[in-house]
């Protein structure tokens, strides 16, 4: 059966979701990081778990993007953040089984951006993600370790299929093992099963590349304190950094100066 969701915001430091439960479950993983509060447009990425708005990149310049160290302001119903190149605003609506939230992003007729609902979710090690078998899976360097052949010298990323793409099994978490790696799945939706509990994540978007970027740290990162998270990030684009995108790797703002997106979360609990 499907249950409701609620949804908590913190405008003042970067819109950044703070919560996003069932009455069963907490599905976002948080960390302690005070020094989050004082963060100046520019700065390196601070990490306080949650779900984070990185637009125009991930990776890169500047680090998780340009929204996340701006404070936010809501008129009505609708959030909104002026960044030095653009303005993205948001509408969040619940649903009877989840939630809905609508995104425009105004600039400039041709600027490309990338951007990422950077969630890292509370997970257990049986935590089992569903997307598509067969879909193509971009892997970058971080990764060259755990593959089944060699790295390509100078290679940005390599490609294989959903869900064992070049033999890394991407789709079951399990226990820390000192990893973390990235992946960019050509997909729209993911579902997540943890125990019971479910929670699918799917965006749609006309006319722009649409993905599913995944960060799973099994207590590889960061160096010296790794700690666990995984990130299940709903994506406009198919790289982290937008510097490495290709043809059809970014969005691009067409001539009416807008793109509009929705992302929508819907939870499922098996009854027992």
């Amino acid at each position: 059966m499907s249950v409701p969701l609620d949804i908590v915001t913190d405008l003042a430091h970067g819109g950044r979701w703070t919560s996003l439960r069932t009455e069963q479950k907490e599905w976002l993983w948080r960390r302690e990081a005070p020094e989050r509060e004082n963060v100046s447009p520019g700065d390196t990425f601070l990490d306080a778990g949650g779900l984070e708005e990185c637009v125009p990149t991930v990776r890169g310049t500047p680090d998780h993007g340009d929204a996340w160290s701006r404070p936010w302001t809501r008129e009505g119903e609708m959030d909104f953040v002026h960044c030095d190149r653009f303005t993205l605003t948001r509408t969040m609506r619940g649903t009877t089984d989840g939630a809905e939230v609508d995104y425009v992003l105004t600039s400039d007729p041709g600027f490309r951006f990338v951007w990422a609902a950077h969630a890292l979710l509370d997970l257990s090690d049986r935590a089992r993600l569903h997307i598509r078998d067969g879909a193509r899976t971009r892997l970058f360097p971080e990764s060259a370790p755990l593959l089944d052949r060699a790295w390509p010298k100078g290679a940005p990323w390599v490609e294989d299929s959903w869900p064992a793409p070049c033999g890394l099994r991407l789709d079951r978490l399990g226990p820390d093992d000192g990893t973390a790696v990235g992946a960019v799945v050509d997909a729209s939706r993911c579902c997540v099963h943890d125990h019971a509990d479910r929670l699918s994540l799917a965006l749609e978007a006309d006319g722009q590349p649409l993905s599913i970027a995944l960060w799973r740290n099994l207590g590889g990162f960061p160096a010296p304190r790794p700690y666990r998270s995984t990130g299940v990030e709903p994506m406009l684009g198919r790289v982290f950094d937008l510097a490495e995108a290709g043809p059809g790797d970014a969005a691009r703002v067409p001539a009416s100066g807008e793109v509009r997106w929705r992302l929508t979360l819907t939870t499922h609990c098996r009854c027992t």
